[in-house]
């Protein structure tokens, strides 16, 4: 809290404080109201009574001087599917606006660009709003431009008022980059001024995140300044959050459009400098070909799934809040429009431990009444960070586990598909299984080949170490992989898998549907923590939900994404080898265990 902070800090200058002053301080503290609680998602008033439907790649800035509001932008995107055009589709809006006194409850103020900039082609994305010298500065990406060659590019307009009228400057700040017909994604804007220098961070997937000075009216770059800050193939929709002296890069991965099956989450490295390199919790860079990157956000089991692309603010009671997009799995398309991903606006607490941030303390996206923020001075936050304790192994089911110390496969073990005669083998306490070139994705075949076993009644804990031989740098082993499953048939399984992708290695944690409405897709995948040599994955189950966890070490874990699955009498737990052929995936061990699932603990955010 920003009151208790300021007194902590007046009493190691001074001296300790009189019990009655100390006492009076925390007094002065409860008597301030509390801030109302709320419910994801945000509440998007629109004129006709209507609520928007989607707000996403969300920024959000406080007004200026005696201004009290604060003011939201959104992504262009259609407001609702009923706001037909002539050609009967949804109206897309460019860059949509509202304005709130209270963070949750907001009201729209119109469409920062009526009419699109006259040199940009495509669509307005991810806006990006910060205030300079009496100025607002609302940056945007171009998903196409007229320019020669075309391609993507940043740009900006500016105002005098957080809701305009917006003037653009009639160029890119940041210009299409790479050969035409192969341009770099110029997308998703971040301003950051750091010890007076402005710089800009862009990019995504095609080309990685990089950053560059920017001028010091905002309207132009140095592209000689320009660094790659993330490997391309990995990440997205840049924040940038300085805390106790450190920067902090979060960033997006995968799918952010995906309906039901969107898999998109939040992860972090961290720099002394606003030029990186940034590296995770491992110490592992987000510019390594096994790519960096410590979670921050991801689905937990709940409606939301594909939570990503922030903002970051601090209320005034100091406690900062997370402010994303999400997809709601049981509503997630506009009405009539099967396959344009809705997705709403979220706000959650964002807590540090031990010097690395996570949404409410670890629980991830809220679907209940939560304590809301101090959107006003005077006002608290009821909100107290309890950090989740994550479950751990215990008793292991000796049946159901192996540390493939025979020479012949145990009889637990039974074989969907036998795989070619010498493709596998046991040898020097593992499992070494050439990858396939076959897949889990029915109706292409070749189907892969999974070992099984039947999982276990109840609550449980499945592990293995595996090592898959593809190189740890370089292009391309599409999509060569060794992992878990929890395997109901070929078209109904989860899967944890030590991946390459392009030019990264990963670990990926996939869920396959069917049969699935049409127009609806039948895979959807997040990514958890980094790849080492070798890759240690865990699925811990609680009911239908299913929790990816990877190591480096085998001691501490990433938590990841949650999916959800039916289980049903015939579900088991198997080992994959797939993806391509030329490369082996090693197994250490398959450990299967009872879980403890340990009560919350509580305490403060930590340094």
């Amino acid at each position: 809290m920003l009151a208790l902070a300021t007194a902590a800090a007046t009493v190691a200058a001074a001296g300790p404080a009189p019990a009655s002053t100390a006492a009076s301080t925390l007094t002065q503290q409860s008597q301030h109201p509390v801030a109302p609680s709320y419910t994801n998602p945000l509440k998007l008033a629109l004129p006709s009574g209507a609520q928007a439907e989607s707000c996403a790649d969300p920024d959000v800035i406080h007004g200026a001087g005696a201004d009290r509001h604060w003011y939201l932008y959104c992504t262009s995107d259609a407001l609702t599917a009923s706001e037909l055009g002539p050609d009967g589709k949804p109206v897309l809006h460019n860059v949509p606006m509202f304005r709130s006194l209270d963070l949750i409850h907001w009201s729209y103020q119109g469409d920062a660009f009526p009419t699109k900039p006259s040199w940009v082609s495509g669509f307005l994305w991810a806006p990006e709003i910060v205030y300079r010298n009496g100025q607002y500065r609302l940056y945007y990406a171009a998903s196409d431009t007229s320019l020669p060659g075309g391609g993507s590019a940043i740009g900006v307009a500016t105002s005098a008022s957080p809701t305009g009228p917006w003037s653009d400057s009639g160029q890119p700040v940041v210009e299409p980059q790479g050969p035409v017909g192969g341009r770099r994604w110029i997308f998703d804007p971040e301003v950051l001024t750091a010890k007076g220098v402005n710089y800009i961070y862009f990019g995504s997937y095609f080309g990685g995140v990089a950053v560059r000075t920017l001028s010091a009216d905002g309207l132009s770059t140095d592209p000689a300044s320009q660094k790659q800050v993330a490997i391309d193939n990995r990440y997205e929709g840049t924040n940038i959050v300085v805390h106790n002296d450190w920067y902090y890069l979060l960033a997006s991965a995968t799918n952010c459009c995906n309906g039901p099956l969107t898999g998109y989450s939040v992860f972090a490295g961290r720099s002394r400098s606003p030029l990186g390199p940034f590296v995770d919790r491992d110490g592992v860079s987000l510019l390594a070909g096994r790519v960096g990157g410590t979670p921050v956000l991801a689905q937990n089991g709940n409606r939301w799934v594909g939570a990503g692309h922030n903002t970051v603010i601090t209320d005034f009671s100091g406690q900062q809040w997370m402010i994303y997009h999400a997809v709601d799995r049981n509503d997630p398309y506009y009405a009539g429009n099967v396959g344009y991903t809705k997705r709403p606006a979220l706000i959650d607490p964002l807590d540090w431990k031990q010097g690395w941030p996570m949404v409410r303390g670890g629980r991830g996206p809220s679907d209940s009444p939560q304590p809301g923020p101090a959107a006003q001075p005077g006002e608290r936050t009821a909100y107290r960070p309890r950090f989740v304790v994550e479950p751990r192994p215990t008793r292991l089911y000796k049946s159901l586990s192996d540390e493939f110390r025979s020479d012949t496969l145990s009889s637990q073990w039974t074989w969907i598909r036998q795989p070619a005669a010498g493709s596998y083998r046991l040898d020097d306490g593992q499992l070494r299984w050439q990858t396939q070139a076959a897949d889990l994705h029915p109706p292409a075949t070749p189907l892969a080949s999974v070992l099984a076993e039947p999982a276990p009644a109840g609550n449980y804990v499945v592990e293995t170490k595996v090592r898959v031989t593809t190189p740890p740098e370089g292009c391309c082993f599409n999509y060569v992989q060794g992992g878990l499953v929890i395997y109901n048939d070929d078209g109904n399984y989860l899967k944890l898998a030590s991946v390459s992708i392009w030019n990264t290695r990963q670990t990926e944690f996939g869920k396959q549907v069917s049969p699935v409405p049409a127009g609806y897709p039948s895979y959807g995948n997040a990514v958890v923590g980094p790849v080492g040599v070798t890759a240690y994955l865990r699925i811990v189950r609680q009911g239908e939900r299913y929790t990816s966890y990877t190591s480096l070490d085998g001691k501490r874990w990433d938590k990841g994404a949650t999916w959800t699955q039916a289980s049903t009498p015939n579900t088991k737990i198997g080992l994959i080898s797939m993806g391509g052929a030329g490369f082996s995936s090693n197994f250490d061990y398959v450990r299967v265990s009872r879980v403890h699932f340990a009560p919350e603990a509580s305490g403060k955010s930590g340094w």
